[in-house]
């Protein structure tokens, strides 16, 4: 895993080229690589930062050149042995055993017709010395990051945004329609970017840059077409698939570990992880008891230790408190765009720790709620559609006698009704609706309020385009409908982005072998009612975990890899919140109005409402603004 970056035709590439490197320093602490060579009647500058995990010898360094091409690759090609005797077979005589060298060979000979061949995890940038001619590619699933900036015929690329805003002198402009679009989600879509010049390279895609000028884009995989071609398969062997992806994805020439949450996904993982490295590492995120108590959370530690013990696993914990929230600022800044989500301290934290261990590669049960239908909303929105057939007057009772219910005292949260008044929310709309309402901050209206007038215009757009993505296909599977749509926006955009920043801000690979691509086709092979069977949900999954995992794991409480938001905000992150409430940039600017944050905590202090994960958002928001507009980039309306 490491860090990439290059120009292309700009003015003072070599230079910006540099800045751009030298900005990916965490990615890849292991080495740093430079190229250049004319590209028409300019010049491409290719850069790298090494994080070796594969050939740990000079013969794995990057940008690496050989007979006219040159690559700089982040990533990992778990099919790496089987291109690479396909490749000797024909004649490839390989002059080390990276994968890098696999992929730059494989483009030799197949060019744009390898990609759907590959296998893994990826981003990069190839350049052809003959024609002149700059391809850049993302991976199938959006794993791996591809940030790119054009100004009239240059180009610039990164794997990370602050790079290009670094590059750019601190003169890209934030795009506020993005930023609606965060505070709807708490993260920016994948479609999106928070700096208007700025654009993220989609998931399955390519973009070839000519020396005249011209720019082609190209398409090599569509998870859309996979889902609609994987309904009419037959459903594999569920089990045979993961464990061979969890196989494929523990090849590496350092040290293995994994996330151990206690959960299903990460259990099972870790459980076929320890059978091909027995002795495997795993590390595992515990909260101070006062925290626990307060949310009355599940007690993941006792999982966690119970699976451990049953498979010979060297189990590390991490207790998360308070004073943790000092990392807020350096979070912002190391996750690019606003995201609200505070699993991205955990995987951090996590991350740092395996380091210190001298851990580099680690193995996450990300992906597997989105593909097997493992969130509550899933099974929300099932139940929605049987709440619909209750009599309206009754549904408007029971929503007004729930309403009244306090979420929290000064002691303790009640979860229960949280997720009762959370439910009732959305369960009466349309499905689209419904389903949106289930997992973003706030409804039209309330985000209307919020925000400034003028960017009125943005929350339509905002909600049209999960529309679109929503009913972009013809399923006539419910539940396929919503992990699709999961899969193509809250995977990407939030989950997938924060694990990349968060891991690799601690010089860390995270690998997830769920999100493979066989285990999507495997997933979307599975009709609905297999993956929600009664109120369980990831009902497939849970089947094939039963014969490695003991029935308490498998079917214990789904957990959460977050954090105890309610007991810090009323406690430790009061006087922030009310700091950036009365006085912060964001009020000031005029992008959020003072007084419906006012309202949000006090009714969130009086324990009627839960606005802990909003206000814990506001929060990197004003962070992350304040850097994007006094350092790194400049916010123009």
């Amino acid at each position: 895993m490491c860090g990439i970056a290059g120009t292309y035709r700009w003015p003072d590439g070599k230079a910006v080229t540099d800045r751009l490197t030298d900005t990916l320093a965490h990615r890849g602490p292991d080495g740093a690589g430079r190229y250049g060579h004319p590209a028409g009647d300019g010049e491409v500058h290719l850069g790298h930062r090494r994080l070796a995990i594969i050939d740990l010898s000079e013969t794995g360094a990057q940008p690496m050149v050989s007979d006219g091409l040159a690559l700089t690759y982040n990533g990992e090609l778990y099919n790496a042995p089987e291109l690479r005797a396909e490749l000797a077979a024909a004649g490839v005589r390989f002059r080390g055993t990276s994968d890098t060298e696999v992929l730059l060979e494989a483009w030799r000979r197949w060019g744009t017709d390898c990609l759907p061949r590959l296998r893994g995890m990826f981003a990069f940038g190839i350049f052809d010395e003959r024609t002149g001619e700059l391809v850049l590619v993302r991976d199938q699933l959006g794993i791996k990051p591809l940030f790119l900036l054009r100004r009239g015929a240059g180009l610039a690329f990164a794997s990370e945004l602050k790079a290009l805003a670094a590059a750019a002198g601190g003169k890209l402009a934030v795009d506020h329609a993005a930023l609606v679009a965060s505070l709807l989600y708490y993260w920016v879509p994948d479609s999106r970017c928070a700096f208007r010049e700025a654009e993220k390279l989609p998931p399955g895609s390519w973009m070839r840059f000519r020396p005249d000028g011209r720019v082609e884009r190209g398409r090599y995989w569509n998870l859309r077409d996979v889902a609609h071609e994987a309904r009419d398969s037959e459903p594999p062997d569920l089990a045979a698939v993961v464990e061979e992806s969890t196989r494929r994805h523990l090849l590496s020439d350092v040290p293995v570990a994994t996330f151990l949450s206690g959960g299903l996904d990460s259990s099972y993982l870790t459980a076929l992880a320890a059978r091909h490295q027995p002795g495997i590492s795993a590390y595992t995120i515990g909260f101070r008891a006062e925290d626990a108590k307060f949310e009355a959370m599940p007690d993941d530690l006792r999982y966690a230790r119970q699976v451990a013990q049953r498979f010979g696993v060297d189990l590390h914990e991490i207790e998360i408190a308070p004073n943790v929230l000092d990392l807020l600022p350096r979070m912002t800044y190391h996750l690019d765009e606003p995201i609200g989500d505070p699993a991205a301290i955990n995987t951090y934290l996590i991350c740092s720790a395996a380091r210190e261990a001298g851990i580099k590669v680690m193995l996450s049960g990300m992906g597997a709620d989105e593909l097997f239908a493992g969130y509550r909303k899933h099974l929300a929105n099932l139940l929605a559609l049987r709440y619909q057939r209750v009599p309206r007057p009754l549904r408007h009772g029971l929503s007004g006698a729930v309403n009244r219910l306090p979420v929290a005292t000064s002691r303790r949260g009640y979860r229960s009704v949280r997720f009762a008044k959370r439910f009732l929310s959305f369960a009466g709309l349309p499905e689209e609706t419904a389903f949106r309402r289930s997992y973003t901050m706030y409804d039209q209206d309330e985000l209307l309020a919020l925000i400034d007038p003028d960017l009125a215009q943005a929350v339509d757009d905002v909600l049209t385009e999960h529309a679109d993505t929503y009913q972009d296909n013809d399923l006539d599977d419910f539940v396929n409908r919503m992990c699709l749509t999961d899969a193509r926006m809250f995977l990407p955009g939030l989950n997938l982005t924060y694990t990349d920043r968060s891991s690799m801000a601690a010089s860390t690979e995270v690998r997830v072998p769920y999100v493979d691509v066989e285990v999507v086709r495997a997933a979307f092979a599975v009709p609905g009612d297999r993956k929600i069977v009664g109120r369980q949900g990831k009902a497939v999954l849970k089947e094939a975990a039963a014969s490695v995992l003991p029935r308490e794991i498998v079917y214990r409480p789904k957990g959460l890899f977050s954090a105890p938001l309610r007991a810090w905000m009323s406690r430790d992150l009061a006087p922030l919140v009310r700091e950036v409430v009365n006085d912060g940039v964001l009020v000031r600017s005029g992008l959020l109005r003072r007084d419906a944050l006012a309202r949000m905590v006090a009714e969130d202090a009086a324990g009627q409402r839960d606005f802990s994960k909003h206000l814990w958002h506001v929060l990197t928001l004003e962070y992350w603004y304040r850097d994007a507009t006094s350092g790194s980039g400049q916010s123009t309306r």
